[in-house]
């Protein structure tokens, strides 16, 4: 039994550069993945929430807060929601997200050619993640209602926060990528000064 713990751990030790390759590739997919689904209605609607209670993003739209008797549920189409959120700006707010999010996955692919482009894909990771927890603070819909059930408000996360709290995943792995592609930058550039000699 010894002997196959021990196997264990030298092959899990043997993983690391996978996990780093691996991890980056998670991200990036995600990353594509998702923001390719926000130019998709249906997508967009789900992040009114969010967005119209951020302090930082609210001001992309152009709603009085009524957002809430405008929502649709996923799958479902009700034209007046659909045009008050076309007049609110949420389909377009969700296009530049969307290539926002598709442009830091294909950095964070690049980094294979230069680290340069992971640094900066995984700079711009960190901030969105930063940026989608701090929703845990300022939407009320992160946190399951007082409906008559005991369980709600914190700690209880709703849907929404149970989507959002997944984001301190990606974070932790943005901070990993982030120092792969730096190490490797300071590598590159010693070795430059090395070979201008």
């Amino acid at each position: 039994m010894k002997n196959l713990i021990n196997s264990i751990v030298i092959l899990s030790a043997k993983t690391q550069n996978f996990g780093l390759h691996f991890s980056r590739f998670a991200i990036a997919l995600v990353l594509i993945w998702i923001g390719a689904l926000k130019f998709v209605d249906y997508e967009a609607d789900g992040i009114v929430p969010f967005v119209a209670n951020s302090p930082a993003m609210s001001f992309f739209y152009h709603s009085d807060g009524s957002y809430k008797k405008h929502q649709n549920k996923e799958g479902e189409f009700v034209k007046a929601n659909r045009e008050w959120n076309t007049r609110n700006g949420t389909y377009s707010f969700a296009l530049g997200l969307g290539v926002l999010l598709v442009f830091m996955g294909v950095l964070l692919l690049l980094d294979s050619a230069t680290p340069y482009s992971g640094l900066f894909g995984s700079l711009l990771l960190i901030i969105m993640c930063i940026g989608t927890l701090s929703f845990l603070i300022t939407t009320p819909e992160c946190w399951v209602p007082d409906l008559g059930d005991g369980a709600h408000g914190f700690p209880y996360l709703s849907a929404r926060g149970r989507l959002v709290i997944k984001d301190i995943i990606m974070l932790g792995a943005a901070f990993y990528t982030l120092a792969d592609s730096a190490k490797r930058i300071l590598k590159q550039n010693e070795q430059k000064k090395i070979f201008s000699f």
